[in-house]
């Protein structure tokens, strides 16, 4: 599988990584699936502390035992659960991170995270505080590099601005092209590179998927009527599914997409996507003249 450079970092990322958020709770089966995915080239793994409420980075942390220099290893901070109360409540303070990473690297299994990323942000956080959280947890060795996971082009703007970061996780998809209009140019402009995730529109530019609902500004219709246009481009070469995941990559900025698998089949089919040929200029353009340039409303 072919790897590129995380920004200016010295990680080297397969281009398809796995998003283990839709893993599940069965141990085995999850076990099985972050397995299959390492021993056929993905090397990226994404968790969060909050996906199942932290089972998801003990599962990963298991399936990475005797495995840990084959993983760039990805989680996530900054949803705080508090005893008694329902639910997580936003805490990007300093004090929270420094402790949160802690609770990480035990469920993981690991005295190290590859790559540390602030789970969401907004312009009312404490931007300077946060940062200086990551900073001193590279200076300490417990990460390696940092990103941030955001839809808000004005927290990614900061964050360029004013921060190390190395990458920006933010979903990108031939359904959902907001970023190409606020976030890629100025990220490939400062080196930060774009994880992309939800390439295939939470399934719904899978093959064999039922379009029974809409997705952002697309209707059911207009995405059934998309995915028989998009065919014509497939080729014979690349299914539906492994097109759009090549969509994602075709963006200079984009080093890596990270598509959910709950299956082996699944996950197989989105691997796949690395052996089939990449997008021509010619090809790109077409999916975008087909597809609709949808903006970021909101947080510009």
């Amino acid at each position: 599988m072919k790897k590129n450079r995380l920004g200016s970092s010295e990680l080297m990322v397969g281009e398809i990584g796995l998003g283990c958020m839709t893993l599940g709770t069965d141990e085995s089966k999850a076990i099985s699936i972050i397995h299959e995915a390492l021993e056929r080239g993905v090397n990226l793994l994404d968790t969060a502390d909050l996906y199942d409420a932290g089972r998801n980075e003990e599962l990963v942390g298991k399936a990475i035992q005797g495995r840990r220099d084959q993983v760039v290893l990805a989680t996530k901070v900054g949803n705080r659960r508090i005893p008694g109360q329902e639910g997580w409540t936003w805490d990007p303070s300093k004090a929270y991170i420094l402790s949160a990473v802690k609770v990480s690297l035990r469920r993981l299994g690991t005295d190290y995270i590859d790559l540390y990323q602030l789970h969401g942000g907004t312009l009312d956080d404490p931007i300077d505080e946060t940062i200086e959280a990551f900073e001193q947890l590279k200076r300490e060795g417990v990460i390696r590099y940092y990103g941030i996971s955001s839809i808000r082009p004005n927290v990614i703007r900061e964050y360029a601005g004013r921060s190390s970061i190395v990458s920006v996780m933010n979903p990108y998809s031939i359904l959902d092209r907001r970023a190409e209009e606020a976030v890629l140019p100025l990220l490939q402009e400062r080196g930060i590179s774009v994880i992309a995730r939800g390439p295939v529109a939470s399934g719904a530019l899978a093959e064999g998927k039922k379009v029974e609902k809409g997705y952002l500004n697309h209707s059911p219709e207009q995405i059934i009527q998309l995915r028989k246009q998009l065919q014509t481009l497939t080729g014979g070469n690349r299914s539906l599914s492994q097109m759009a995941i090549r969509y994602s990559l075709s963006h200079p900025a984009v080093a890596a997409v990270i598509p959910g698998a709950s299956t082996r089949e699944q996950l197989l089919q989105n691997i796949a996507a690395a052996e089939v040929p990449p997008l021509s200029d010619e090809e790109a353009a077409a999916i975008r003249r087909m597809s609709l340039a949808n903006r970021y409303e909101a947080h510009r």
